[in-house]
């Protein structure tokens, strides 16, 4: 398996947390940068967040101080926490493995009351 699968969208209230996951196969992710991107509805793929496989972290304009990425190299997971969401976080959330040029499948967040 070479594309990430993620997990853990769904319907969160405006205000509320969510932590999406990413595990990717070892050949994709063992040493490499791992990202995250989200679409939402009428909207172009934007940049969320990336993490190298040392740790250094890099935050899109739209989430940051509301999100951390982080990563697990022995479980090949990297995790999205996303705090204090708002209605226009809505959308596709995807996971990247930069290196490789693979992407998953998406998870669906939608935030509403």
């Amino acid at each position: 398996q070479v594309q990430p699968v993620e997990s853990g969208g769904g319907l969160v209230q405006p205000g509320g947390s969510l932590r999406l996951s990413c595990t990717a196969s070892t050949i994709i992710f063992r040493g490499r940068q791992m990202a995250w991107y989200r679409q939402g509805p009428g909207k172009q793929r934007e940049f969320v967040a990336s993490i190298t496989s040392g740790g250094t972290t890099n935050y899109g304009i739209s989430m940051r101080g509301r999100i951390t990425i982080s990563r697990d190299n022995i479980k090949n997971t990297v995790y999205l926490e996303m705090n204090s969401l708002t209605p226009e976080d809505t959308g596709v959330y995807y996971c990247n493995a930069v290196e490789a040029g693979s992407w998953g499948r998406g998870t669906q967040v939608i935030v509403s009351s």
